[in-house]
């Protein structure tokens, strides 16, 4: 589709049902959840086991054929949790597995496919035993991890720092540096001299921002009608 034909009172309708659906199904889910989140497609927002915990304006992008999948696990010793701080957004395909602790620092930012785990899963030798050897993970304030990469057990990555695509993260990477390989590598320094703009600062104040949005929305879809929504999407054209 070239262009959303969807009227304003379709798209008001779909956001109010979006919330509800959080506030239904997801919010009971969590150990805790700051006001404010936004998740696009709730229900394919998977979550399993106990100890998960969403901060403030939480952002979650989802898809149809790629999930968001947060997923905790106790057995014998082990207990799983995962932590996302204020103004996290995760995008279509995240993976999250914890026997540990997964903590993503304020405003960090998972590109589509990522995939975090503070476990082995199974033991080195004896593979029919689960879990294996566990290690937390932390991301600090203002990650960015790029599309597809992989997180592995034990990993610390510094605040600010970029996580290029397709990498593979065995081992910590220190503050303001942009990393990229398998196994990653610092491959250059962030520019001390450039201002860094945070998820935090463009979300605050989220009531207005909320207001803002909808008033974009608004005359976004004005001229949107029901009978050419219902036109482009049972007969689409070259235009739709």
């Amino acid at each position: 589709m070239r262009k959303d034909h969807r009227p304003y009172a379709l798209k008001r309708l779909l956001g109010r049902f979006e919330r509800f659906w959080v506030n239904h199904f997801i919010r009971p889910q969590l150990d805790s959840m700051g006001q404010h989140p936004m998740v696009m497609k709730p229900w394919n927002l998977k979550l399993y086991g106990a100890g998960i915990h969403f901060g403030e304006s939480i952002h979650v992008i989802t898809a149809k054929d790629r999930t968001v999948r947060l997923t905790t696990w106790a057995m014998h010793q082990h207990q799983g949790h995962i932590e996302l701080d204020d103004y996290v957004l995760l995008c279509p395909g995240v993976r999250i597995d914890s026997a540990s602790r997964v903590r993503i620092g304020a405003s960090s930012m998972l590109a589509a496919g990522v995939y975090i785990t503070d476990a082995d899963w199974h033991d080195l030798y004896d593979r029919t035993r689960a879990i294996g050897t566990t290690a937390p993970v932390t991301l600090g304030e203002n990650v960015w991890v790029g599309d597809g990469s992989i997180v592995c057990k034990g990993v610390n990555i510094g605040r600010n720092s970029v996580i290029g695509a397709g990498s593979v993260v065995a081992s910590d990477i220190p503050d303001n540096v942009i990393a990229a390989g398998n196994p990653a590598k610092v491959i250059r320094l962030l520019d001390p001299s450039q201002p860094l703009h945070t998820r935090a600062k463009l979300l605050q104040g989220a009531d207005q921002l909320a207001a803002d949005m909808e008033a974009v929305e608004r005359y976004m879809h004005s001229g949107n009608s029901w009978l050419r929504w219902l036109q482009s999407s049972l007969w689409p054209g070259p235009e739709d």
